[in-house]
């Protein structure tokens, strides 16, 4: 068995994987890893200004301008969920996530004014702002910027997984801040067991086990970056219609789904959505979502699970 351990985009991660041949050192495997990671961040990083998109971002240009595959590929699977979610799996809301307080910026968290929040709404909408092909990418409004934060580490997670089966190995975990892929079976030959936690800040326990196999996996969650102002809960999940945090009562999302990629978008669309319209999507497309809701009625902290069709059917 080979464990492979490091740092890529802001956090951790981590492989296990099961190399029948032992034909492969961790030592390689990790000097590998690293380098498909730095080639990921060259590309997709918005904390790197040297990267791909962080150069587009800064180009105020409406020209169409080629991009790399990888991009290409990513911001196509963006525009794919962008339109399936009510258009609120959104890449170019990060001017909104800054104002709230949520970026990269040295902001304060607060409440920001009605006005500031129109004109960062100006920026914003994908479908609206961007124009995405195959092979390039091309800005409708020139301050339009892209954030591949909550689709990324998916496509990173996706990346090493590709990795692996080019070296023939078949049953391996692949997993990046939470975002994960697997393949096959663990080293006791069962389905991977994967814990979903509890959405509650202050209490780590695993609010369910999944077993999974050949699929990619992704939570997102609003409690663990959030502020409070006047009595009143502000998370860093942005509603794409309005400009504010969302209000619903879902307080996490999971997503199984073919690859990592799809599960990391998915998990923060069906998130903006809230359980009553996530729910109606992903039993449309017969997808397995997980959604935790915050008990409303409940004296202390309660939670109420709901399970699409799909993922009962793959839990039963």
């Amino acid at each position: 068995m080979l464990k492979v351990a490091g740092f890529t985009m802001g956090t951790n991660y981590s492989i296990v994987a099961v190399d029948h041949t032992q034909s492969l050192s961790e030592e390689e495997l990790r000097t590998d890893i690293d380098k498909a990671l730095l080639q990921v961040n060259a590309q997709l990083s918005n904390w790197d200004a040297t990267s791909e998109i962080s150069r587009f971002n800064a180009s105020t240009s409406t020209d169409s301008i080629a991009v790399s595959p990888a991009l290409a590929e990513v911001m196509n699977a963006a525009d794919t969920v962008h339109a399936a979610s009510d258009g609120q799996f959104d890449v170019t809301v990060g001017p909104l996530i800054d104002l709230w307080g949520f970026g990269a910026a040295d902001n304060t968290a607060q409440t920001p004014t009605a006005e500031a929040i129109e004109v960062a709404l100006r920026t914003s909408g994908q479908s609206r702002t961007l124009r995405v092909s195959d092979k390039s990418l091309q800005k409708q409004t020139p301050g339009t910027e892209i954030y591949l934060s909550a689709i990324g580490k998916g496509y990173g997670v996706d990346v090493i997984a590709r990795k692996l089966e080019s070296y023939g190995i078949k049953d391996f975990m692949v997993e990046i801040g939470g975002d994960l892929y697997t393949a096959g079976l663990n080293p006791d030959g069962t389905p991977w067991q994967i814990g979903i936690e509890t959405p509650d800040a202050h209490d780590r326990t695993m609010h369910e086990v999944v077993g999974l196999s050949n699929l990619g996996m992704a939570t997102s969650g609003d409690y663990r970056n959030y502020f409070e102002q006047d009595g009143v809960r502000y998370s860093h999940i942005i509603d794409t219609k309005t400009g504010r945090p969302i209000t619903h009562t879902t307080a996490s999302v999971t997503v199984l789904t073919e690859n990592a990629m799809l599960a990391d978008a998915w998990a923060t669309a069906m998130l903006v959505l809230g359980k009553e319209r996530g729910l109606e999507i992903a039993n449309n497309r017969d997808m397995a979502v997980l959604f935790i809701e915050r008990d409303s009625n409940a004296t202390h902290t309660k939670f109420i699970t709901t399970p699409s069709v799909r993922f009962s059917e793959m839990q039963a």
